[in-house]
């Protein structure tokens, strides 16, 4: 699964791995591509043209879990999801939400997405998207830069908290990319 296997939740270090990840350099060209643990080979970024996708937290897995006990830890990655949301409201604004409705039904009639969705999908990252931007990363203590260096450093930033199926581990993932996340249309 994610390098976030086995940590516990904390806010302040979502947030700050969030901000990180905003002022971050995005791959301009070329596949997409992971970044693994050596040892355990659990995934810690996915970069792809013009984004970054970045684990926050992984919930323990959920097999063995039934009723009352599967709500309780289910209610817990919501929890926190709501959490993060807050905090980064309170930095960046309101939020609106994209949904992955669309793009799980263009991946199972394997019709084309953008690149963005479609490794969403390929990665069983499809809770809907919690999304700020147009952001300017400079305001996080990125160098200063000319008013089109700016513009062109804009960023688009999407908070999910997916799972693939009910004994899977939950994953809260932050998303930037240089591109708007919009909703797919049918």
């Amino acid at each position: 699964m994610t390098s976030r296997g086995g940590e516990a939740f904390e806010i302040a270090r979502a947030a700050s791995e969030t901000d990180e990840l905003l002022t971050r350099p995005l791959p301009e060209a070329g596949p997409t591509a992971y970044e693994w643990l050596p040892v355990t080979e659990e995934w810690t970024l996915i970069k792809g043209r013009g984004f970054l996708i970045a684990p926050l937290w992984e919930s323990d897995g959920f097999t063995g879990l039934h009723g009352s006990e599967w709500d309780e830890a289910s209610e817990a990655g919501e929890g926190h999801l709501a959490c993060l949301v807050d905090e980064l409201e309170r930095r960046w604004g309101p939020h609106r939400r994209v949904g992955m409705r669309v793009p799980i039904h263009r991946k199972i009639a394997r019709e084309p997405m953008p690149l963005l969705f479609r490794t969403l999908c390929d990665n069983d990252l499809l809770g809907d998207l919690t999304v700020w931007g147009p952001m300017d990363p400079s305001a996080l203590g990125a160098e200063t830069r000319t008013e089109a260096e700016a513009e062109a450093g804009r960023r688009w930033l999407g908070i999910s908290l997916s799972q693939c199926d009910g004994d899977a581990p939950m994953i809260l993932t932050a998303t930037v990319t240089d591109q708007p996340i919009t909703e797919l249309q049918s």
